[in-house]
């Protein structure tokens, strides 16, 4: 019987290469990505903002409550294609190349490594399984409903400031948003955004057109969840989109700016007829919600040590990029980082004792990234100070 014949390591190299093209071409052609939108704006913007986005130009200045409320009414009438909402900062955060971003917490970092990135999401996804369980231990409304989307569990984990989540909290009123920036501001000004979203279909709207969700919290949060019921609490985010996209702008919801205000923080603001809602009203007590996701907070605090986490991630990220590109330098296959440090290790490029240091390192970051919970702090402490360790003397060989 004839041999078949196999490929050489460098034909499967460019059918590898190949079929990577084509994949990401495939998924290119199909991926949506967040609209921007062109506002229409007041004569007195236009002026303001001189032919600039609006995320790029600075804020517009406005004195009294009353005069950002009929400025808004004509952005609505002449933006009538758009919902208004509304978010309210302490600061007008700007990105390293400049201009404002609105982007939701779990994407903030200006050079987010990927690795990075679906690390967060695990998290995400072992505190959307701890609240799931939670919701049902407590016997919560809707504790069944909650167990089957994620989109209800993320709103949950975000508007609670649980953990970082791909969706980005907004209110429908503009008093709330205006309360939120001052009480949050310890500056003299504080800041406002209007964002024109598409039109609410549903409770959870999914608009593909611009692949943007929009969810309303007062329709998916069990009664025991005050907060959202005294905020006007919506959350939005991109669709299908978790860590696969081609330029993370495409998830900054400064696309959907239509204007910016700089408001003061002094209580003149307000002017007569209108006051600021107070702290207690924003965060009424007596909140079950807020009290069981403050014990999960504690929880994945008292577990692990989330900063570290990050930082483990990062150093053994530099590792694991040398390990790999070196060894695959070396024998021009496309090898697996296990094989990388048996390459590295036969050739003498790591000693005996430093290929099974790194292999344990292996071993350790795949607990810290699949089985969270499992992970000790006084271990990740441990692997970090080693992971240093090597990060500083591996790669000058």
């Amino acid at each position: 019987m004839a041999k078949l014949a196999m490929p050489s390591s460098r034909a499967l190299t460019r059918r590898s290469k190949h079929y990577r093209l084509v994949r990401h071409l495939e998924r290119k052609a199909f991926l949506t990505q967040m609209r921007e939108i062109r506002p229409s704006l007041t004569p007195e913007l236009a002026r303001h903002y001189r032919n600039k986005p609006v995320w790029r130009a600075p804020a517009f200045s406005l004195p009294t409550f009353r005069a950002l409320v009929e400025h808004v009414a004509r952005l609505a009438y002449a933006n009538r294609d758009e919902l208004l909402f509304f978010r309210g900062q302490n600061k007008d955060y700007q990105s390293k190349a400049g201009g404002t971003t609105l982007y939701p917490s779990i994407y903030r970092e200006d050079a987010l490594a990927v690795r990075e990135l679906r690390h967060r999401f695990e998290m995400l996804d072992q505190a959307a399984r701890l609240l799931v369980n939670k919701f049902k231990g407590a016997g919560i409304d809707g504790h069944r409903e909650l167990r089957y989307k994620r989109y209800i569990q993320w709103s949950i984990l975000q508007h609670y400031e649980v953990v970082a989540t791909p969706l980005l909290d907004f209110t429908h009123s503009l008093r709330v948003a205006c309360s939120f920036a001052q009480l949050q501001s310890t500056d003299a000004v504080c800041y406002v955004y209007v964002l024109g979203l598409p039109y609410l279909t549903n409770r959870i709207s999914v608009n593909s057109e611009h692949d943007i969700v929009n969810i309303r919290l007062l329709s998916i949060c069990p009664p025991a969840a005050l907060r959202p019921y005294f905020q006007e609490g919506y959350l939005a985010g991109t669709t299908d989109v978790t860590t696969d996209f081609d330029s993370k702008t495409e998830l900054d919801f400064r696309n959907r700016l239509i204007a910016k205000f700089e408001i003061p923080r002094a209580r003149t603001f307000w002017g007569r007829g209108f006051n600021q809602i107070p702290e207690r009203a924003l965060y009424p007590k007596g909140d079950k919600i807020l009290d069981l996701c403050n014990a999960l907070k504690s929880q994945l605090r008292d577990e692990l040590r989330l900063g570290e986490v990050g930082e483990f991630i990062r150093v053994w990220s530099a590792l694991e990029e040398y390990l790999l590109q070196t060894a695959r330098r070396l024998t021009e296959r496309n090898v697996s980082l296990r094989e990388a440090i048996y390459v590295l290790a036969k050739r003498q490029l790591l000693t005996a004792e430093e290929a099974r240091q790194l292999e344990s390192l292996r071993t350790f970051r795949n607990a810290v990234v699949h089985k969270t919970v499992t992970v000790q702090p006084s271990a990740l402490r441990e692997f970090l100070s080693l992971a240093h360790e090597l990060v500083n003397s591996v790669p000058r060989k």
